[in-house]
């Protein structure tokens, strides 16, 4: 878990959406003089994982590697350095971001800090559950659709910020239209940082921004300017979605 101080501003899902990733930091502002905090899914899906940074074989990257490279060597050396990745993120001790959700199996934020990173993520067990899980208008513990990770309720929520004193849980991992989405009577939002998801969407993308006093702001953006990318007409496959 990465301890991180105000200000900061919070990134939900880019998808390898690179010029939109560039869109995202002239509305937010450049960096060092900004500082972020991006919550996964950082590639798979846009036409330019590679430029936008690094990880996965199953849904496009590791083609793209060999597409661009030639060598599959590439995408082994990006995969292993994201082996080393925080898996969650606390701001100011109040707000645990994370890519998915919560699990069954984590009841305070020790238990996170207790696990052995420096692994690829097991494809079930309570670290398969941080970047996996989704809130749900449900009470308690559900099985989820995708396969992975649990859902969970608002009393879920309720209680585990209670437990480790938070004010909010802030995470990406699902497409709203508005940018962000409020769950669990505030006590969770959604962050999604893709407009025009897979570029034919339609959704508005935002940022979490958290100030020095910890107030917080929502910025909205649409997607960059296209300046004649040649990618941009070749089909989104129907699995990406």
């Amino acid at each position: 878990m990465k301890p991180v101080k105000s200000p900061v501003t919070i990134c939900g899902d880019i998808h390898g959406q690179f010029h939109d990733l560039a869109e995202l930091f002239r509305i937010g502002g450049k960096c060092p003089d900004t500082n972020y905090l991006f919550m996964g899914d950082y590639v798979d899906r846009g036409y330019y994982s590679v430029e936008t940074v690094t990880i996965t074989q199953v849904y496009g990257f590791y083609d793209e590697c060999l597409r661009k490279y030639g060598n599959a060597n590439v995408w082994k050396i990006f995969t292993d350095l994201f082996d080393y990745f925080p898996l969650t993120a606390l701001v100011e001790s109040e707000i645990f971001c994370l890519h998915g959700g919560l699990s069954p199996s984590i009841e305070t934020l020790d238990n996170i800090r207790n696990f052995d990173r420096v692994q690829e993520v097991p494809h079930e067990g309570p670290m398969c559950d941080l970047l996996w899980s989704d809130p749900d208008d449900r009470c308690g513990w559900g099985i989820s659709p995708r396969g992975a990770g649990y859902t969970f309720g608002q009393d879920i929520s309720e209680q585990f910020n209670h437990t480790n004193n938070l004010k909010l849980i802030a995470r990406a991992h699902q497409l709203v239209m508005e940018g962000y989405n409020w769950g669990h009577e505030q006590k969770v939002v959604t962050i999604f940082s893709a407009p025009n998801y897979c570029y034919r969407c339609g959704n508005m993308a935002s940022i979490l921004e958290v100030d020095d006093c910890k107030g917080h702001t929502f910025i909205q953006f649409e997607p960059a300017p296209r300046r004649g990318e040649p990618d941009v007409t070749r089909r989104t496959p129907d699995y990406f979605l």
